[in-house]
């Protein structure tokens, strides 16, 4: 097998965790399921641990060690991929996103920002 290096790895696993996402969501079972369960509770409720999750990652940024910094940022994008599903927004919308900004320094690009 070969290596993969550190951005192709988030790649595969941001994938896997997406279709796994998928599959909850589809299976729909609210008992066995914590991704099941905070799809069945809305947007709001995906969107308040999305906010719980930002803040333990910064808390962690400023006191933890990496290995807990890298546990925090894997609770937040795990939330915020569950967001996404709760709004339809799909990985490859924010990958489109995303390829859009590049080129453009992010000063730029938030000053272009509609509303």
């Amino acid at each position: 097998m070969t290596d993969l290096g550190s951005s192709d790895r988030l790649a595969v696993a941001l994938a896997h965790l997406g279709s796994t996402i998928d599959v909850r969501a589809r299976q729909g079972d609210t008992s066995g399921s914590w991704t099941a369960k905070l799809l069945a509770m809305g947007p709001d409720a995906c969107a308040e641990k999305v906010h719980e999750e930002g803040q333990e990652l910064a808390e962690a940024v400023i006191r933890e060690s990496d290995a807990r910094v890298a546990s925090e940022a894997a609770d937040l994008l795990y939330h915020a991929l569950v967001a996404l599903r709760s709004r339809g927004v799909s990985l490859d919308d924010v990958a489109a996103a995303l390829e859009r900004r590049q080129g453009t320094s992010g000063i730029d690009e938030k000053a272009g920002r509609e509303g």
